[in-house]
């Protein structure tokens, strides 16, 4: 009996080794998949070009947040001359935890050469 209790508390052990290591390579596999913040910004700036057909200039913020990431955008929206009469447009930018953009809506529009007086900083 002694050799039997042995055996299933061995087979037990094994099971519990195989279990963690199949749990820690799972999370090798997500932790792959989930972009670096820099791949994060890369694969916004162009999806939403590719869905507005205008370039981003800037990203003036951006955060990871509990549902995946979140940007706000700056582009140019109307090119006049001179430059600083440019429209400019903030985005702000939702995407899911792998970079895959979930939704946008401009949030303002504003001459390049003004500050902005609702914000601090003039931006």
């Amino acid at each position: 009996m002694s050799n039997t209790k042995n055996t299933q508390e061995s087979q037990s052990s094994q099971k519990s080794q195989d279990s963690q290591k199949t749990n820690t390579s799972n999370d090798d596999r997500t932790a792959e998949r989930r972009p670096s913040p820099m791949e994060v910004l890369r694969q916004a700036r162009g999806q939403l070009a590719e869905l507005t057909g205008m370039d981003a200039e800037s990203v003036s913020s951006f955060e990871q947040t509990d549902q995946g990431w979140s940007l706000e955008v700056e582009v140019l929206e109307l090119e006049r001359v001179p430059d600083t009469m440019s429209l400019m447009a903030s985005y702000e930018v939702e995407l899911d935890p792998q970079g895959q953009l979930t939704g946008y809506r401009r949030v303002r529009r504003y001459e390049r050469g003004r500050a902005d007086a609702r914000r601090p900083g003039g931006r």
